[in-house]
């Protein structure tokens, strides 16, 4: 009796891509986003921004998403019941985007960093004295790492190590109010942001 000899074709790119996007987002795209998501708030804690973070967030964010449209684009087409059975999976990226967009935009990063350095930072105010420049190499005040702070008699500035996008940044703290938005008298290039209480962010045009 002869032997049948059963050849399964080759799945196809296209089957491939079916047979993936069915599926419901696994143990590697959730936890990529949930990291993804903490970068970017690392990023916002750091006054104006932080170039490196904003990068690899904004890359892979845009990366995870475009991913996430197109299987998602897939299964309503060819499987819905995996959606409906696995709901929980599929919203858990477009909810960790939510979530770390809403505390962005709110400045909860930036606050919560500043609120838990604001002693240290204090302290070191007192110590500089006035009119003076001081050079701290990186070194951790809080949760911050310096590059200097000088203190003018009414405004301290704090150089914050890897701050800003494209130009120097960092905090001040002063307790009379700072003009924000425009560039203020006796202050050269910077203009300020406020953040709350005495705080401000700083960054040097």
């Amino acid at each position: 009796m002869a032997k049948l000899i059963e050849i399964s074709e080759k799945p196809t790119p296209g089957r491939r891509l079916i047979d993936w996007a069915s599926r419901p987002p696994g143990r590697l795209y959730i936890p990529a986003c949930a990291l993804v998501g903490l970068v970017l708030l690392f990023e916002d804690s750091v006054p104006a921004g932080h170039l490196p973070s904003f990068v690899i967030g904004l890359g892979g964010g845009l990366l995870l998403a475009g991913m996430g449209a197109l299987r998602l684009g897939i299964a309503l087409a060819v499987a819905r019941p995996m959606i409906r059975r696995y709901w929980l999976r599929w919203i858990s990226a477009p909810l960790i985007a939510t979530v770390a967009l809403g505390l962005a935009v709110a400045d909860v990063p930036l606050r919560t960093r500043i609120d838990l350095s604001s002693e240290s930072l204090i302290e070191l105010r007192e110590e500089t004295g006035a009119a003076t420049t001081i050079p701290l190499n990186g070194e951790w005040r809080g949760l911050y790492p310096l590059t200097s702070v000088s203190d003018d008699g009414e405004t301290v500035h704090y150089t914050v190590e890897g701050a800003g996008l494209f130009q120097p940044s960092g905090l001040a703290y002063s307790t009379e109010e700072i003009p924000t938005g425009v560039f203020v008298p006796g202050q050269g290039s910077r203009v300020y942001e406020h953040v709350s209480g005495d705080w401000y962010v700083w960054v040097d045009h």
